[in-house]
């Protein structure tokens, strides 16, 4: 999830402390975000099919979190955590923008906040205000819609300058192939020249990178010549079979080889740190059925669901002279961590004004073995296609309870004996089912979570029927 890379041990003891460091001893931040990418998504988190070799190199030479999870099972809230720190359901972002209704379910969703507010503050505008230049490439999906659009764009919010799809893409393919250095007509190589294009102009000054990948999120579509080879390697036994989502998966993992070698042509690999994380989980089904794009077992379910297969994620930290080499980590950690994990990277004191739901993982980039002493929650008062009705979860040590909020049951897995989450425990367990009941509705109430309310127009034989988004009953502000 993160990738690192230093040249003092100064710099480390600077960040430490979270004093001011000196401009140039601190490091350069490049943040990969993959789009829908499952936990078995990569060669070295297990997959038997895709290949992703220079994932698997930076894996290699730093560090894998074997318990990363995304703050949602979609992608919006996810990305609102990473900006900010907070969880979604502080913010009150708590499905993908902008959203999906059902008017005729059992449960209304509450009045939400489509956007990420400018009144939040951003890791990119706090290290922007330390004198770091700022890059976006690629999906923000934070920005409002309409009206609500004003002041929500990427440059709105801390970047200097903001990259995605050009006009005329469908899907994944330009109108006409890039002008850099890939001469492609495929979405990823395309965004990836511009990456390298910022890294060359920032070179001379601290930068933050912040790539947030479209692949592999549907449309399924490949890029033609990566198909054609993973077609050839179909095996029906193994677990990933899909040779176009294979194609996308490594459309990434080039792009990752690729941001690499910049940073080897510029002679700033020791002074960057590189971090690796997914938005959630595979999708795996939609609308009840498997929809044959990947798999993300022994994980149950997928992207939208209440499970571990729709929040827990690949996770690579890369930082040279401090992650040690091929080292694992299986503490939790989750999105909300990146923003004080940056921040304490750039030596930047954390600011009282703005509380944060992280936790910084430097202590864990030194030592893979150190523990968090906290619980970790999810909140989604949502439906999706893809998963369950509306729940909220915790995960305290080993277990994770869920509670799905139709009918306000429960249900209870010990993951470190049952990470499928076959063997529901909350009748075997009552006490700490209780235990951990109290302490999922203490936190809701602890950070404001809108609760989905019953519906007036609740139809049973219509309730899977799609709808037109409510319009937002509050104002937003600017």
């Amino acid at each position: 999830m993160f990738k690192g890379i230093v040249t003092f041990v100064g710099l480390l003891l600077t960040s430490l402390i979270a004093t001011p460091a000196v401009a140039d001893e601190r490091p350069n931040v490049i943040l990969l975000l993959a789009d829908d990418l499952g936990w078995t998504g990569l060669g070295c988190f297990g997959s038997d099919f895709y290949e992703t070799p220079n994932l698997d190199s930076l894996a290699e030479r730093g560090m894998r979190f074997t318990n990363a999870y995304a703050a949602c099972t979609v992608c919006s809230p996810t990305r609102a955590s990473i900006m900010t720190g907070k969880y979604p359901a502080r913010l009150h972002l708590s499905d993908f923008i902008a959203g999906q209704n059902r008017p005729y379910a059992k449960l209304q969703i509450p009045d939400w906040t489509k956007r990420l507010d400018g009144e939040e503050t951003t890791i990119a505008e706090v290290l922007k205000g330390s004198g770091y230049r700022t890059g976006h490439i690629g999906k923000w999906h934070l920005s409002g819609i309409g009206k609500q659009a004003s002041g929500t764009k990427p440059t709105d919010q801390g970047f200097d300058v903001s990259y995605d799809r050009p006009p005329g893409t469908k899907g994944y393919l330009l109108k006409t192939p890039s002008v850099g250095e890939s001469k492609s007509n495929y979405l990823t190589d395309y965004l990836t020249d511009k990456a390298c294009e910022f890294i060359d102009q920032s070179k001379s000054e601290p930068f933050f990178l912040y790539f947030a990948y479209h692949v592999p999120h549907t449309p399924i579509q490949g890029r033609s010549d990566l198909v054609d080879y993973f077609t050839s390697k179909v095996d029906p036994n193994a677990m990933h079979q899909n040779p176009s989502y294979a194609a996308m998966v490594a459309s990434l993992d080039q792009s990752v080889g690729r941001i690499v070698t910049q940073l080897e042509k510029n002679n700033l690999t020791h002074d960057t740190v590189i971090l690796f994380i997914s938005d959630n989980g595979g999708l795996t089904q939609r609308n009840g059925k498997h929809d044959g794009f990947t798999e993300n077992l022994p994980l149950r379910r997928g992207k939208g669901s209440a499970y571990e297969g729709g929040v827990r994620v690949p996770a690579i930290a890369y930082w040279p002279g401090v992650t040690p080499a091929g080292s694992v980590c299986d503490e939790p950690i989750i999105t909300m961590d990146l923003f004080p994990t940056l921040q304490q990277l750039a030596g930047i004191a954390a600011s009282q004004s703005h509380p944060k739901d992280g936790l910084s993982l430097v202590p864990l980039l030194r030592d893979p073995q150190y523990r968090f002493d906290r619980d970790l929650f999810w909140h989604y008062p949502h439906y999706h296609a893809g998963g369950d009705s509306p729940y909220s979860a915790i995960r305290s040590g080993v277990y994770r309870l869920i509670e799905f909020h139709e009918d306000e049951r429960v249900e209870l897995y010990d993951l470190s004996r049952d990470i499928g989450e076959q063997t529901d425990l909350s009748e075997k367990l009552p006490a700490k089912t209780a235990e951990l009941k109290g302490k999922l509705h203490k936190w809701r109430e602890s950070v404001n979570a809108q609760m989905s309310s019953a519906n007036p127009n609740f139809d049973p034989t219509r309730q899977q029927e799609v709808g037109r988004q409510p319009k937002s009953k509050r104002p937003q502000s600017s």
